[in-house]
Formats: structure tokens, sequence, C-alpha cells
């Protein structure tokens, strides 16, 4: 004798079916479909899934349009999603962030660009000189990131950190866009940037100025590039903030400046003036020192030139 209409646990009526040792109220088991769909694994988005150790997919994607370079985009500039970064290697150790030398490339012989990855160190081991006199006239919106700031505790550390990255990001963004000799910055996510890498295509990094020798014609040369770049930066009220010859690369001939996290607006600092003309005077002395002379403006008098820029 068969039963009336049954109705299984999909909500599908079955008819006919035989009652067997079970009845509706007990638990049941279902077997598994093997073609249902699974939970993913924990790191199966992870940035290096897949790839030899070291690499990670392109962050590109991870980046926001606004911590993104000025468009248009460099046309070496690699952007595709399929990407891999590659580390090659350590290009400078700071003490407040470390540079490294990354390719990102598409696999299997695709186009690839050298970057320059700055990453700024935890708080644990990070070591700000002279921190308190650049973050003045930098503030956010939140009252309480201020107050953290200023107390320097751990969150205070971390905004901080941020704050460097991200001002270092901003303003070579807008010197890049003004014409500045500055690296391109690719983007910023948290509190590593990725940056133009100043350099020959087989990884050789560009010499800093502090490691040149160029004779009475370079000099003058790289003067008055370095003169240009400075008024352009006083022009659009800001200073360098520890502007030297270590912080200027010479690559076939052309300046970049580079090392910008302590960039201090000149109008918002107490002291803008200060930093501005400490550096002017700092550089100053370095061309100084090497022989420059017939050229205008003299080093002695970069730093009241560049005040009057600035409308100081």
């Amino acid at each position: 004798m068969r039963d009336s209409a049954d109705s299984d646990d999909y909500g599908v009526t079955r008819r006919g079916r035989k009652r067997g040792k079970f009845y509706d109220d007990d638990r049941a088991y279902v077997k598994r479909d093997r073609h249902l769909p699974r939970l993913q694994a924990e790191d199966a988005h992870d940035a290096a899934d897949g790839l030899p150790e070291g690499d990670r997919w392109s962050t590109w994607d991870q980046s926001i349009p606004t911590q993104r370079g000025p468009l248009p985009h460099p046309d070496w500039l690699v952007t595709d999603l399929a990407a891999v970064d590659t580390e090659l290697g350590v290009l400078k150790t700071g003490k407040e962030a470390d540079v490294f030398l990354v390719r990102r490339g598409i696999p299997q012989g695709g186009r690839s660009c050298l970057l320059a990855a700055k990453r700024y160190r935890d708080p644990g081991h990070r070591m700000f000189h002279r921190d308190s006199g650049y973050l003045e006239g930098r503030r956010v919106r939140e009252s309480r990131v201020n107050r953290a700031v200023a107390s320097r505790s751990a969150f205070g550390r971390e905004a901080i950190a941020g704050q460097w990255a991200h001002a270092e990001f901003t303003a070579l963004s807008r010197l890049y866009a003004a014409g500045v000799p500055v690296p391109y910055p690719a983007q910023i996510l948290e509190t590593e940037l990725l940056l133009e890498f100043i350099g020959s295509a087989d990884g050789t990094a560009a010499p800093r100025l502090a490691e040149t020798r160029p004779d009475p014609a370079e000099l003058a040369g790289l003067w008055d590039q370095l003169v240009q770049a400075l008024i352009t930066l006083a022009r659009d009220g800001l200073a360098h903030g520890d502007l030297s010859a270590y912080n200027l690369l010479v690559h076939d001939g052309r300046l970049v400046m580079i090392d910008l996290p302590q960039v201090v607006d000149v109008i918002a600092n107490p002291r803008g003036d200060w930093y501005l003309t400490r550096d002017a005077e700092n550089i100053g002395r370095w061309f100084t020192a090497r022989g420059l002379t017939g050229v205008s403006p003299e080093p002695a008098d970069l730093a009241d030139l560049l005040l009057r820029e600035a409308v100081l």
C-alpha cells in the first residue's frame, strides 16, 4: 500500500514513496553533493597565491584612483591586473623607510617595468628624526588622530607613518604634474609607495649627486636644473625640508629630486622660511665646495630668491 503524498527536505513532493525505517520527524542525514559549491580556503585570495616565493600579484587594483599617479599614466607603466611583482633586491635602507627594486611584468615574456618600492617601517623599528618640526602644519579632520599624533601613542605613530607616506605621494604627484624632476609616483598602498625607478634597464640605480664628480660645465648645468626645480617648489608653497646632495640623483645628465616624506608647507608651517633657507644653504655649500662660479643666482643668493618666490 502506498502512502499519500509526502514532502521531502527540499520542498519537493514525491508520490508513492514507501515509509522506511525512519519517520519524517527523525533526524535525516543527507550525503553531500560533490557538485555543490564549497567554502574557499582562507588563503584563496592571498597576494602570492600560485606564485614563486617572494613574488606577488600586481597591487594596482588595490589602490583607488586617488592613490594612483597623475593622468595620463606614462606608457612604460604596467597596469595589467595579470602582472606579477618580483622583488629583485634592496636599493637603499634609511631611518624611516627601505627602498626595494621591483619588476612588475606580465608572465611568460610580456611587457614589464622597474619600480622602486619605498616601504615605511613598522612603529617598533621606525626612527623618524625631528618629526615634530616637520609635522607642524599637517592636520587631519579627526581630532582623535591629531591628539594621538601629538602624544606619540602606538596609534599615533601609525598615523604619523601614514601621514609621511601620504605627504610624499601627494607632493610627488603635485610636483610631477608641475614639471619638477621627480620620480613618477605610480601608486600608494597603505605605507608603501611604488615609484618610477631612476636608473638603467639592467637595474643599476642612478648615482646620488654626492657620488658624482662633474666637470665645471656639468656642474653649472646641474645647478641651473636645481634652481628651476626649487623655484617651482617655492612658488607652490613647498620646501624639500631635508635637501642635500644625497637626495638628488643624476641620470644621463638629468637631476632628479627624491626623498620627500618631510616636504614642508612653508605657509602653514610656522618655521617654513627656516626650512626653505636651510635647503638653499645646504645645497649651495655643496656646489660652492665643488668650484661652482659664474652662475646666476650665486649659491649665496639662492635663499633670498626662494623666499621671494614663496612670498615669505
